[in-house]
C-alpha cells in the first residue's frame, strides 16, 4: 500500500481559502495524510468542505498567528499535541512561548508515526538563535528519537533552514542570515546524523533550483530565487519505502508551496 503525505505552509488558511487555492489543491493531490503549518486560525474559522477528512488542529493561544493542523484519512491511535514532559517555561523567552503557539502535533498509527512541525523562526535580527540553537533544536530532536524508540518516525514541516548550500539560490550572500546561519544548519546536521533521512534529497542529491519558500520581495518566486526550508524527512529503517518525493512549486496561495513523499507502509 503506498501512503501519500503532503506537507504545506499555508501562511494562513483563511487567506489560502480566500484565494480558491486550497479545497482545489487537495482534491487535485488527493493526499492521505496533510500536514499544514501557520495555520493562524482556530478550527472552526475557515468552512473547508472535505469530508473524507479528520480534522486534528493545533492552535496557538495568540489568535491569528503560527498553529498546526493535519487533514487525514487514515484514522490515527492517538494524537499528541507540542512537545510533551517539556517543564514549564522551558521553552518561553522574550517573543513568548512556543509549547502555547501550536507549533507541533504528533499522530500515533500501527507502524509509524506522522510529525508535523513548524519550527520557530530566528529572526530577521536573529534576535532568536541562540534560543532555537540551544534550546528548540535539541529539544525537538531528543523527542523525535525518544518517539523512534517506538516506532519509525516520518516528521515534515517548516524547519525554517536550508540545510546546505544548494538549497538556497544565493547562498554567499545569506551566510549570517537568518535560516542558513552555522547555528541552524548544524541543527539540521543533527537531524541526519541522528539517522533521519532527507526524503527529497535522497532522491535528488543533485537537483538544483529546487525550493519551498520565497521573498515577497523583487519578484523572487517570478525569477526562483528562493529557498528549500520544508522538508520530509523519516526514520533509516523507511529510507527503503520511499517511492517518490516531491516540491510544488507550482500551487499558490502561500509564501511557501507544498512538499510530499509516497511511501510504501
Amino acid at each position: 500500500m503506498s501512503l501519500k503525505l503532503v506537507s504545506w505552509n499555508v501562511n494562513g488558511i483563511r487567506a489560502v481559502m480566500n484565494k480558491d487555492a486550497f479545497v482545489p489543491f487537495v482534491q487535485k493531490e488527493k493526499p492521505d495524510i496533510l500536514c499544514l503549518q501557520e495555520t493562524k486560525a482556530m478550527k472552526g474559522q475557515a468552512e473547508i468542505d472535505l469530508p473524507e477528512y479528520e480534522e486534528i488542529w493545533n492552535s496557538a493561544e495568540r489568535k491569528g498567528y503560527s498553529g498546526t493542523a493535519i487533514f487525514t484519512k487514515v484514522k490515527p491511535q492517538s494524537i499528541t499535541f507540542d512537545i510533551p514532559g517539556v517543564k514549564a517555561g522551558f521553552l518561553e523567552d522574550s517573543f513568548g512561548d512556543t509549547l502555547m503557539e501550536g507549533r507541533v502535533i504528533t499522530m500515533e498509527f500501527e507502524k509509524y508515526f506522522v510529525v508535523t512541525v513548524y519550527t520557530p523562526n530566528a529572526k530577521r535580527g536573529l534576535e532568536r538563535l541562540e534560543y532555537r540553537h540551544k534550546k528548540w533544536d535539541p529539544l525537538f530532536l531528543a523527542y523525535m528519537r525518544d518517539l523512534e524508540k517506538k516506532k519509525p518516525v516520518i516528521m515534515c514541516g517548516d524547519f525554517n533552514v536550508a540545510h546546505e548550500e544548494i538549497d538556497l539560490a544565493r547562498p554567499k550572500d545569506n551566510v549570517n542570515n537568518a535560516g542558513f546561519t552555522p547555528e541552524e544548519r548544524e541543527g539540521a546536521d543533527k537531524i541526519v546524523a541522528a539517522g533521519f533521512v532527507d526524503t527529497f534529497r535522497h532522491l535528488y542529491p543533485d537537483t538544483p533550483d529546487a525550493y519551498t519558500w520565497w521573498s515577497h520581495f523583487a519578484k523572487a518566486r517570478e525569477r526562483n530565487v528562493g529557498w528549500r526550508i520544508d522538508y520530509f524527512f523519516v526514520s533509516e529503517k523507511l529510507k527503503g519505502n520511499i517511492e517518490e518525493a516531491f516540491i510544488r512549486p507550482n500551487v499558490m496561495g502561500s509564501d511557501h508551496c507544498p512538499v510530499g513523499v509516497v511511501m510504501k507502509m
